[in-house]
């Protein structure tokens, strides 16, 4: 059996060097700069407190923005994404040296500070991903599929064939007739299969300790909300339509009102800016379009105008191609791709018609396309619509349906402030990559 703990260990060393570099350049600057500032001069353990929540913001930023995992992610990817936790990090820590301060603190050191954190963590992100390659041989797996081939193409499209050697790819039917050469391999990854043969190779693997990685299916979404009952002296689970406990429903509309408001005033001058050159591009600023809440509810979703005002002259609903759309306007393509056409949601989040975590509101015309071959996808409106969720940060625009309620559904499955919070982190980190702007297919409507 493997001794995971013993595996991960220089893992976690790399991550601990990471973090102790990182946090270095932060209490040089401020034992050289910054602790001067401060109104009330600390002692030595208030001096202390700066750097640890330094390092305790540091940490939490780099695990929601996965800048630590080294073994999954591509070298471009890790630097990314430990320079949003650098930036976040640093920029609070200014925010709190400025409010323990009389006046406006120095902004050079800490442009300094944040240059040689990039810097480190770029040589580290090299080192640590080209270490792991150079003493870690990719693991020996296989795919079994029943409704879904292809994974293996998905590795080889991420970069991913240096974790995972796929030496096989076989049908449920001829995984089930010999079981045990499963034994064979490290890895198993389970596309698309039913529970019943699922399970046979779950057991299979958990015994012999072979990792897996499961596509789930709707109903192993639903049944992640199962509670754990005991009735009658027998294990039970109990599953029921989404319902959220008080205190967060409380809180999520507490923090919906609130960052709709702080928006607004923040990117006012920008949305006063933004509505003025799609003015000039001829045609209203805005557009309202019908969408989809929670339990089905219709209301008028308002953004900025990016399309021709005759985009659907036809009367057909349809989805954007992406770039290739010759129905988006010069000023349309700029504002799409900085995300600005959909600061107008703000209105809607203040209102109550939206939140700002949850399923992104479907179009109704286009709901119904989907849910003729998938009933299932209304179960997405157990929630309140999202400006962000967990599928935008985890998919792209032209993910299929069914994996977005696969998505959807996984975070109706467990509300949890925790995970709102870490979604608005990763929706910091999506704006600017381009992948989670492409449009579907050309002659196209829907992402089916």
């Amino acid at each position: 059996m493997k001794d995971h703990f013993r595996q991960d260990m220089p893992i976690r060393i790399w991550k601990i060097a990471n973090i102790l570099l990182i946090t270095a350049m932060w209490a040089w600057v401020w034992y050289t700069y910054y602790k001067d500032y401060a109104q009330v001069q600390y002692y030595r353990k208030g001096d202390w407190l700066m750097v640890i929540i330094f390092t305790v913001m540091y940490c939490i930023c780099c695990r929601a923005y996965d800048g630590f995992y080294i073994a999954t992610r591509v070298i471009s990817e890790i630097i990314y994404s430990q320079f949003l936790a650098i930036m976040v990090s640093d920029m609070v820590m200014f925010l709190v040296t400025w409010l323990l301060s009389l006046y406006l603190p120095n902004l050079i050191p800490i442009v300094l500070c944040i240059i040689m954190q990039v810097g480190i963590s770029t040589v580290w992100s090299v080192c640590a991903h080209r270490w792991y390659y150079a003493t870690h041989r990719p693991k020996v797996s296989a795919v079994i599929y029943e409704h879904r081939p292809g994974l293996e193409k998905l590795v080889e499209e991420y970069g991913m064939e240096k974790k995972y050697d796929i030496q096989n790819t076989m049908t449920v039917e001829e995984a089930l007739a010999n079981v045990e050469a499963l034994s064979e391999y490290e890895t198993v990854f389970l596309s698309g299969i039913n529970s019943h043969d699922r399970n046979i190779f779950l057991k299979y693997c958990v015994e012999y300790d072979i990792d897996v990685y499961v596509i789930p299916r709707i109903g192993d979404m639903i049944m992640a909300s199962a509670k754990q009952e005991h009735l009658f002296h027998l294990p039970m689970m109990q599953v029921r339509r989404y319902q959220p406990g008080f205190e967060y429903v409380v809180f999520k509309r507490l923090f919906d009102i609130i960052v709709s408001l702080f928006g607004l005033i923040v990117f006012a001058p920008f949305m006063l800016i933004t509505a003025i050159a799609v003015k000039s591009d001829g045609g209203p600023a805005f557009y309202k379009q019908k969408r989809l809440t929670k339990d089905g509810k219709e209301f008028y979703i308002l953004k900025f105008r990016s399309m021709r005002v005759d985009a659907e002259k036809d009367g057909v609903a349809r989805l954007s191609t992406g770039d290739k759309d010759d129905r988006i306007t010069k000023v349309g393509r700029i504002i799409r791709a900085i995300r600005f056409d959909e600061l107008p949601q703000i209105f809607n989040i203040l209102k109550g018609d939206m939140a700002v975590v949850g399923p992104r509101p479907e179009r109704p015309e286009i709901a119904s396309e989907y849910e003729k071959d998938m009933p299932e996808f209304r179960l997405r409106l157990q929630t309140k619509a999202g400006l962000t969720g967990y599928a935008q940060v985890y998919g792209k625009y032209n993910t299929t349906p069914y994996d977005k309620l696969l998505m959807d559904l996984m975070y109706i499955a467990k509300p949890s402030i925790v995970e709102d919070l870490k979604i608005c982190f990763f929706t910091v980190k999506i704006l600017f990559e381009k992948e989670s702007t492409e449009g579907i297919s050309e002659g196209k409507t829907t992402a089916v």
